[in-house]
């Protein structure tokens, strides 16, 4: 089975390095699927679930924002946050929604602010729901 070089990178250290066979990813305005000879693009992450899909399995990531280069059978992601969906717990992450929505929103700037808390917050309520044990 053909593979792919996924990378994922932080402003803090290269999260994962491995080769996968599908990759899905959250991309700002929905989900795409990449399987080895994906045509080449580059996409703006979104916040949401990464899955790899490896020999061992299925691992799951948390991404929040960034973006994605595919070219070969290379894949790229560079984003402001990663780490494994098993570190979010869902009571965490609602509490963080709930806090969002209580931001302050009276001007512009305070509003994008507390629209981009809410849609973090959120991604990682789904996300953590989608990976409950």
């Amino acid at each position: 089975m053909s593979e792919l070089q996924c990378i994922v990178v932080t402003p803090e250290k290269t999260v994962v390095s491995a080769a996968v066979h599908f990759v899905a990813l959250p991309l700002f305005d929905g989900e795409l699927g990449v399987a080895p000879g994906h045509t080449p693009m580059i996409g703006r992450l979104g916040c949401g679930e990464l899955r790899l899909e490896t020999d061992e399995g299925i691992e799951r990531y948390y991404v929040e924002g960034g973006f994605v280069e595919v070219n070969g059978d290379k894949i790229t992601l560079l984003t402001n946050r990663a780490f494994p969906a098993a570190k979010l717990d869902e009571l965490t992450a609602r509490e963080a929604l709930d806090t969002a929505r209580q931001k302050p929103s009276h001007t512009p700037e305070l509003m994008a602010i507390r629209d981009r808390a809410v849609t973090q917050a959120r991604a990682q309520v789904q996300v953590a729901r989608r990976n409950r044990k």
